[in-house]
């Protein structure tokens, strides 16, 4: 029988906002209904295997500080399947019903392609194993395309054909393993899909060759029969000065004018909006207007800090305004919340994984409540549908049915009296509201 990984942990329970155990949950009941739907199915929670597992704590000034007992320190294939089996204990004791992953996350990379794709597969096999003994479900996969030196110049948008070649053979592999595992959904990240300087850069034609690139893995999602998910991440900078991916704004404009939003929704993540210099809020309303809102990947950042610092949710402010465009959007299909999330260098003990978990799903079932009882309360939603009247009939009702020329308005204004300022916009009467609620 393989050794725990967590010996001291049970499974961590419900126990109520009076408790005081720092392995139970306060706030997240997963059979508790709200709107019709429990809080398990409304917030998929998820844990990223990348930060949970295989972040070290190490920083631009010093060495790793992460205490993980599973872990020999090797990149070998045994190694990698026996902190697979770490991981699922984790997050079966932590009760999260999905993981997400990169490739190289899960399998060491070898010294040729044929060899990473051997090694994957080996790890695969656990994974599978795994989640057939646990019921816990991938919630998407993704090939990370960005730490080995090939990627210098990008992948997708590498100046280089053979670089461009090799990162679809990985991506190629990724979605086929992601579909053995029976994926929701693949992400597409850019990491290195950007520029550091225009000097040297084409962008046109980079962007296009990232459209065709996508374009075939489209196609090759069809061929296969995946029926999975895929989704754009955004993010403005970091690693590059610029990637091409930079807001919800920038991704949807790129989907667009390149054929490719019918095949991909968005995942969103709080840590990325903020180097954009938008709320998460902002990115959340841009992706749901264009019914473009896939999956979310649930951190924060630190406002003191221009980097991507990764940190546990724990703002009910900022789950509040999440749920409550996931409410607004009916919820999540093939999306949830993943907590591409990792605790601090200080935080080095194992413990710590299941503290910070606990706290961030708190956190969001937490806003979850607030979001539906702000949804059931009225008054927000009535202020805004007041502030909007006079788009509800007459003059702007005819409007939005197309109804007028810039000549017919010219002649309403003319025939009416100058409009007076509109009706107060209430904001601090809707801050007090959600502090109410809150």
């Amino acid at each position: 029988m393989t050794q725990s990984a967590f010996p001291d942990v049970s499974s961590i329970r419900y126990e109520g906002p009076e408790s005081r155990n720092p392995l139970a949950f306060k706030q997240y009941n997963p059979e508790e209904l709200i709107e019709g739907r429990t809080m398990r199915e409304h917030l998929r929670f998820s844990v990223a295997y990348w930060h949970t597992f295989r972040a070290t704590g190490t920083d631009p000034f010093g060495a790793g500080t992460m205490i993980r007992p599973w872990d020999d320190g090797t990149a070998s294939v045994g190694n990698a399947q026996a902190r697979a089996r770490a991981a699922f204990e984790f997050i079966e004791k932590l009760g999260a019903p999905f993981y997400a992953f990169h490739d190289r996350d899960v399998a060491p990379e070898g010294a040729t392609l044929a060899e990473s794709n051997r090694n994957l597969d080996a790890v695969v096999q656990v994974l599978k194993e795994e989640q057939q003994r646990t019921g816990i479900r991938l919630l998407w996969g993704t090939a990370n395309l960005f730490t080995n030196p090939r990627f210098v110049h990008g992948a997708a948008t590498s100046p280089n054909a053979d670089v461009f070649a090799c990162a679809a053979a990985q991506v190629k592999k990724a979605i086929e393993v992601t579909h053995e595992l029976g994926g929701a959904g693949y992400t597409f990240w850019g990491g290195r899909e950007g520029y550091s300087t225009l000097w040297n850069t084409d962008m046109k034609r980079e962007v296009e060759h990232l459209a065709r690139f996508l374009h075939l893995a489209v196609d090759y999602k069809k061929q296969i029969g995946f029926t999975g998910a895929f989704y754009i991440e955004p993010k403005p900078r970091e690693p590059t000065k610029h990637q091409y991916d930079s807001d919800a704004a920038a991704c949807l404009n790129f989907l667009r004018e390149y054929d490719l939003l019918p095949h991909f929704k968005l995942n969103l993540e709080t840590n990325h909006a903020t180097l954009a210099g938008h709320t998460m809020q902002h990115e959340i309303e841009v992706a749901i207007s264009a019914d473009a809102l896939g999956s979310i990947d649930a951190n924060t950042g630190d406002e003191l800090l221009g980097w991507d610092t990764d940190q546990f949710p724990t703002n009910l402010y900022l789950t509040t305004q999440v749920m409550l465009g996931v409410l607004k959007m009916g919820g999540f299909t093939t999306g949830g919340l993943n907590f591409d999330a990792k605790v601090r260098r200080e935080s080095f003990e194992p413990i710590d994984l299941f503290h910070a978990h606990i706290g961030g799903m708190d956190a969001f079932a937490r806003g979850l409540k607030i979001a539906a009882a702000i949804r059931a309360d009225g008054r927000m939603a009535g202020i805004v549908k007041n502030r909007y009247a006079s788009w509800d009939s007459g003059l702007g009702a005819d409007i939005e049915a197309g109804k007028h020329t810039l000549a017919t308005l010219e002649e309403h204004a003319l025939s009416s009296p100058d409009p007076i300022q509109h009706g107060s916009g209430r904001q601090e009467l809707l801050e007090n509201i959600i502090n109410e609620l809150i």
